[in-house]
């Protein structure tokens, strides 16, 4: 039997006239793997601050069991601004007595990508202070991992972390031992680490077995034999339960729900959204052309980011942007928007883009836009607009609309400047639909933003008829969103994913194993290499070029199909034969760049 390591007894918690915490009793025992949910504002750091002695309840008991080696990761850290990364992570251990360390390794190529700390000036010798607030949290998680704990409370471990950085994450906390309590938004990473839930919910904590999807289907089953939540929600629980059982049924491995009680609860449910309607409405709306780049380069500086391209953002296009950070996500989109921009257009440093003449661009920035915090949340949304129309017949006052993003009626009437981070980046979201854009960039946009408020996005833009591109690290949110996911992998190309974000984190890999060759005695590698002669160098050379001058032409049949698919948006067998096309290509080109990888070498 598992020994309990933590207790909470009757906890209570509150802060001025509400309780966030109501007589709370819980427990943590070896190898226990929580993810905590909720929305924002409901309890979920005060709970677990309380669970790690961080912050003393106003009633009840906490208890660590004897000895307790815990290890607590805040949204604030404690580091030394003087002191070195090295200081801070690896303490006095001499260089080969932590390169020696296999956790000291995995660790620091997990979450700065290699051991040299590549980004950063002077690698571990980096003094902290200067740094980023995205930086600082990487070093706090590293210095957090590579101690030996217990058991570790980590209080949203993937901000700041590329979809590999969370991939790595979440497969390094499945292999220790200690156990772990988790708060974090990311349901993927979720579904991969945890196999309890704790929902923390008006002062009450429900426990759940299971991952976010068991979590789900759990939920909505307890909320159909209670019928105690209101219409609203319930429904948007059942789409996302259509989802997950329809679009990504291979989440959890362990499922504990009742089958036959989940199939009943979404045998009426729709798929999340119907493409082809939407496709037909945003052609309605927006005509052939949206955005169509020719022969494009963009730079940041000096350094080229992408170069020659050319490709079509088509209307009812749904696009993921995914890639390496400092690929040109960002810059591609803000590219676009300078092109589309209202005071003029403003073309790339080389090769055109031409922008569609209905094309209205709503644009969400990483940094939440300023505005008067004198304000009252639905004076703000009013500014806008009073009325929006969401398509199909459908039509939301600006207060309805603020409901729908958790303002209620008394929320509504708060200052600006009284909200929390995730409540002013809600705000944001909502100020750009109201606009009644056509086109959606979407930066970074589930930063701040709980895993309730997510979902009514997600369910906003089911049915949102325009073409939309998402950057996003959070890959439950860009699969629930998108129909198709492009990448920037660094070498100043965009490619579209068949696969997805799988086949990104694939292709990442095989770049990262081509880049590091693998480690031998100094004779062996010695050995290897006199062995190589200078007609097999040429071979490989030639055969390199050859590689480079199909998918040279690849790229341009691409673009060829995607044009066609633009023209013929409204014929959906054609359609779905120039998409079968695209899809070969995909394949032919994943061959070939393998093969060109296994060349690099030799030549």
């Amino acid at each position: 039997m598992a020994a309990n390591l933590v207790n909470l007894e009757a906890v209570d918690k509150v802060y001025g006239t509400r309780a966030l915490l109501d007589g709370i009793s819980l427990g943590v025992n070896e190898g226990d793997r929580i993810g905590v949910v909720g929305r924002n504002g409901d309890g979920k750091t005060t709970l677990i601050r309380i669970l790690a002695k961080l912050e003393e309840a106003d009633k009840g008991r906490v208890t660590h069991a004897g000895g307790l080696r815990l290890g607590v990761l805040t949204q604030h850290d404690s580091l030394d601004p003087a002191a070195t990364i090295r200081h801070e992570v690896i303490g006095d251990l001499a260089d080969h007595e932590w390169a020696g360390s296999a956790k000291i390794r995995d660790v620091l190529t997990g979450l700065f990508g290699g051991l040299d700390l590549p980004g950063f000036a002077d690698g571990l010798d980096t003094v902290i202070g200067p740094l980023s607030g995205g930086e600082r949290r990487r070093i706090a998680l590293a210095k957090l991992l590579i101690a030996d704990q217990d058991m570790i409370v980590l209080d949203e471990p993937t901000n700041h972390l590329d979809v590999e950085g969370i991939s790595w994450l979440a497969g390094h906390l499945r292999g220790r031992r200690s156990a772990l309590v988790c708060v974090t938004h990311d349901r993927w990473f979720l579904d991969q680490v945890c196999t309890r839930m704790w929902d923390v919910q008006r002062g009450v904590v429900h426990e759940y077995e299971g991952g976010y999807s068991d979590y789900v289907f759990a939920r909505a089953e307890r909320e159909r034999i209670a019928a105690t939540e209101e219409a609203k929600r319930q429904n948007l629980m059942r789409k996302e339960l259509a989802w997950l059982r329809r679009g990504a049924p291979a989440r959890t491995s362990k499922p504990r729900f009742r089958i036959e009680a989940a199939n009943e609860l979404i045998a009426d449910v729709p798929p999340p959204r119907d493409s082809a309607e939407l496709m037909k409405f945003a052609s309605s709306r927006l005509g052939r052309t949206v955005f169509d780049l020719e022969n494009v380069t963009i730079q940041a500086g000096p350094k080229v980011l992408i170069k020659h391209l050319t490709w079509q953002l088509g209307p009812g296009d749904r696009i993921g942007l995914v890639g390496v950070n400092g690929a040109g996500k960002t810059s591609l989109l803000r590219a676009l928007a300078e092109a589309a921009g209202s005071e003029g257009e403003k073309q790339p440093a080389a090769g055109k883009v031409a922008v569609g003449k209905t094309v209205k661009l709503a644009y969400l920035s990483q940094e939440v836009a300023e505005l008067d915090p004198a304000k009252r949340v639905l004076e703000a949304v009013q500014q806008v607009r009073d009325r929006v129309d969401l398509g199909k017949g459908r039509e939301m006052t600006a207060g309805q609309l603020c409901e729908k993003f958790g303002f209620t009626k008394e929320k509504q009437w708060t200052p600006v400047g009284d909200l929390s981070g995730g409540e002013r980046r809600r705000l944001q979201i909502l100020r750009l639909l109201m606009d009644e854009p056509n086109v959606l960039f979407l930066d970074e946009p589930t930063n701040d933003l709980d895993i309730e408020t997510l979902t009514q996005l997600e369910d906003l833009l089911d049915g949102w008829p325009g073409s939309m591109v998402v950057i996003s690290h959070d890959r439950y949110f860009v699969e629930r969103t998108t129909d198709r996911v492009f990448a920037l992998l660094g070498d100043q190309a965009l490619r579209m994913l068949p696969r997805g974000l799988d086949e990104y984190l694939e292709r990442r890999q095989r770049v990262i194993e081509a880049a590091v060759p693998a480690v031998a005695p100094a004779a062996a590698a010695a050995s290897a290499v006199k062995q190589k002669s200078a007609g097999d160098a040429r071979a490989a050379k030639k055969e390199l070029q050859k590689i480079e001058r199909r998918l040279d032409r690849i790229s341009e049949q691409e673009a060829k199909l995607h044009a066609r698919i633009a023209e013929q948006a409204t014929d959906f067998e054609a359609v779905a034969k120039l998409d079968a096309e695209l899809r070969e290509l995909a394949g032919e080109r994943e061959e070939l760049e393998l093969r060109w990888l296994e060349l690099a070498e030799d030549a």
